[in-house]
């Protein structure tokens, strides 16, 4: 295990662990209810849910995007019901490339977990090592999990204004082209993006197949390119509502490129104020 991802054998290999606790993150954020009925139609043993909008996220005000950090201190009890201690070792997946799971990685770093992972390539790679699914919902003895933010890891919206236009800063948008473009906005009231932002679709952290990572050297390529020179902590990710932005976090981790900051509110806490700047087209 690299750290930031295991494989599908060596998540079997850990079955029963007390040591390890699995969390199934499957979402659709068109379809909210979706996660919820696949996990309990069929998910790996032991695994746990966590829905994105239940306990993935806070209060929305309308004004604070479509998914806002929840209180630390309620997460950390609902890790700590989930039997999540300080020596636990945590696995998220989904059947999104990552997508969702890696929300759930963030969240566990910002609150001073660092041992959390991904599993590489999902519930497809679960599947294709031939590994069963059950509809079991195991419980755990509960632990203490202490949350310990660390702030550095994120910026607010007062934060990216004062960065707008400075060449010592980088806005990485995570969304897919089509939604950066404002050609097709499919899910917020306006389409669109952050003024000076550049594209960094999260799809093309994944392989050919679109089911695992791409090498940690193919993506330092990548990354690098984009960077420019810039420092991994110039860079500010965003995407719509703090989720896809987790994602290119990872894959910049994975390439060595740590310390960039995630804007939680992103692009729909960004568009919900008409007086801030937007920009449409690449």
């Amino acid at each position: 295990m690299s750290g930031l991802l295991v494989g599908a054998e060596e998540l079997a290999a850990h079955a029963g662990d007390p040591g390890w606790r699995i969390f199934d993150c499957r979402h659709d954020l068109t379809n909210v209810d979706y996660g919820t009925r696949a996990y309990a139609k069929g998910h790996i043993p032991g695994a746990l849910f966590m829905h994105l909008d239940k306990d993935l996220s806070g209060a929305k005000t309308g004004l604070n995007g479509r998914h806002p950090l929840p209180d630390p201190q309620v997460f950390a009890a609902k890790l700590s019901a989930c039997g999540v201690g300080p020596d636990t070792q945590v696995v998220a997946y989904d059947n999104e490339g990552g997508v969702f799971a890696a929300r759930l990685w963030w969240m566990l770093r910002w609150l001073g977990h660092g041992k959390v992972a991904l599993l590489d390539g999902g519930l497809a790679a679960w599947r294709r090592a031939r590994q069963p699914l059950v509809a079991e919902v195991e419980s755990f003895p509960a632990a203490s999990f202490v949350p310990r933010p660390q702030e550095r890891m994120r910026v607010d919206v007062g934060y990216v204004l004062s960065v707008l236009g400075a060449q010592d800063s980088l806005i990485l948008d995570a969304r897919t082209p089509e939604r950066f473009s404002g050609e097709q906005e499919t899910i917020d009231p306006v389409g669109g993006h952050i003024p000076g932002a550049v594209n960094r679709f999260y799809f093309d952290n994944l392989d050919d197949v679109g089911v695992y990572f791409k090498s940690p050297e193919e993506l330092r390529t990548e990354y690098d390119a984009l960077l420019a020179g810039l420092p991994p902590v110039a860079v500010v990710q965003q995407c719509g509502s703090g989720v896809t932005a987790c994602h290119n976090i990872l894959a910049m981790e994975l390439a060595g490129l740590t310390g960039s900051k995630l804007y939680v509110g992103s692009w729909s806490e960004w568009c919900a104020d008409p007086s801030r700047p937007m920009a449409t087209g690449e």
